[in-house]
């Protein structure tokens, strides 16, 4: 009865032991030994994401075709459904906290800045839940994609892609917010990175109050005072309470087939010496954010594949993401784990897809469950290695992806190509501050409604339509310019 209960290679960084005391813990054990125990249902849950484009039933048929001779059950869906309402999802989230973490170690190739570990918050809102009202009523009214939208915020160590901690809940609450929810797993060797909209002075606080060290972007509308300028064109300057150094950059792209365009950016870090950490040093790495983006396209496309949520309520859909979070991470391990058996090998040349479609054979086939010991890689991470990709090449192409389903075109321009294009030079200017910059930094996103630009604008469009404006009374009404 509980052969059907693995998970093939990677039962080995998901043990019994640990499920039985996790089920323990969480009170979750069944109360009588029948013929789908509750250790079975975690494994049950975390292949249902290992293979989330088939049903109930044919995921346990995945779980038992490689246990020929052995006489195992042939459950309904119905009896699954039950066996996952009494696993629940505490017990997977505890399972989730006990695998999550950093994975790098001190020499893991590209995962160190210094002495820092970065790491990113960002957030996902595009992840699809079943359009049912239980799912209405926890996560809001379904949005222009026909579903209702669930909010993911993860704490992730850039250099491995691994998950440190997760957060989700409805769309509405806000990135920062959720991201409140993690700073306890923050520690004094990590540098945050942060892309604009975590700006807001309380949770620039709250972050150095844990000790670690900041890395981001500020808004455009963001004005800084200048407290002394440093000799690398960056300078000193405060953020509510907290001092903080400001770089603003210019950043020119020459791709391969000759396309230049040219974006910009104001950062702001707590790390204030400028002598051990050149301007130029913390504009390179601060492109280490979009590592982020790469984790949350392995979850939402390479498992996924773009697929709904499958769960049609509250209980249902925590419990299936805390079992995706969790298959996830048990993949980065195997990765990183192969990596490092490599000496000089960067993680990030291991492939994601690899690693998953191998884990999804070792299921079929049942091997890998019970391990010697003897082979530290094992046959996910010596597929992994066998492909590596290639070194990372700086590239770049358009933020927009169109949806192989839309009939539509829709492109905004922003200059960069619409496909990947190599990048043959990458020039980055340190640019002087503005000459005039208020003597305090203004955070105006707790503002009363009624004082804020957006709204002022607002009720002037509802003037009179016949009334007439000239630049010179518009001016003064909106306050147009920096806020």
């Amino acid at each position: 009865m509980f052969a059907p209960g693995h998970l093939g290679e990677l039962t080995a960084l998901m043990p019994f032991e640990l499920v039985d005391a996790v089920l323990d813990e969480t009170r979750t054990v069944q109360r009588r030994l029948r013929d789908l125990p509750s250790r079975v249902g975690v494994y049950f849950l975390l292949a249902m994401c290992l293979f989330p484009e088939i049903g109930y039933r044919l995921v346990w048929q995945k779980l038992t075709t490689g246990l020929a001779g052995l006489v195992v059950v042939t459950p309904t869906a119905k009896a699954l459904r039950d066996l996952r309402r009494r696993v629940g999802s505490v017990s997977m989230r505890r399972l989730f906290e006990v695998v999550s973490g950093p994975l790098a170690g001190r020499r893991t190739p590209g995962a160190r800045f210094g002495a820092y570990r970065p790491v990113s918050f960002d957030g996902c809102s595009s992840l699809k839940a079943p359009d049912t009202a239980r799912n209405q009523a926890w996560l809001g009214s379904v949005g222009h994609g026909g579903y209702p939208l669930l909010e993911l915020m993860t704490l992730v160590e850039t250099g491995t892609r691994a998950v440190i901690g997760a957060v989700f809940g409805p769309t509405s609450e806000g990135e920062t917010s959720y991201a409140r929810r993690l700073l306890h797993l923050l520690t004094p060797d990590m540098l945050v990175l942060w892309d604009k909209g975590f700006d807001s002075n309380d949770f620039l606080a709250e972050v150095r109050a844990t000790g670690a060290q900041v890395l981001g972007r500020l808004r455009g509308n963001r004005r800084t005072p200048i407290l002394r300028r440093l000799g690398d064109g960056s300078y000193l300057s405060v953020i509510g309470a907290v001092q903080m150094r400001i770089i603003e950059a210019r950043i020119t792209v020459t791709c391969a087939d000759g396309t230049v365009f040219v974006g910009s950016y104001r950062l702001a870090s707590s790390l204030v010496d400028a002598d051990r950490y050149p301007a130029a040093a913390l504009v390179d790495l601060y492109h280490q954010r979009w590592e982020h983006e790469s984790a949350y396209y392995a979850l939402r496309h390479t498992i996924m594949n773009g697929r709904v949520l499958r769960s049609g309520d509250r209980p249902g859909l925590e419990q299936e993401m805390w079992a995706l979070l969790t298959l996830y991470q048990l993949l980065r391990t195997v990765m990183v784990d192969a990596a490092e058996s490599r000496p000089g090998t960067d993680p990030d040349r291991c492939s994601f897809t690899i690693a998953f479609q191998t884990a999804r054979d070792q299921v079929l086939q049942a091997t890998g469950v019970i391990t010697d010991g003897t082979d530290l890689v094992g046959a996910i991470g010596h597929a992994t290695l066998t492909a590596l990709l290639p070194p990372r090449r700086p590239r770049v192409s358009t933020r927009k992806v169109k949806s192989p389903m839309s009939r539509y075109k829709e492109r905004r321009p922003d200059g960069r190509p619409d496909r990947s294009r190599a990048v043959t030079s990458l020039d980055i200017t340190l640019l002087d501050p503005p000459p005039t910059l208020p003597t305090a930094s203004r955070d105006d996103r707790h503002t009363t409604p009624n004082k804020r630009r957006h709204h002022r604008v607002l009720t002037l469009i509802h003037e009179p339509p016949r009334l007439r404006w000239r630049p010179q009374g518009l001016i003064p009404m909106v306050s147009l310019g920096w806020c």
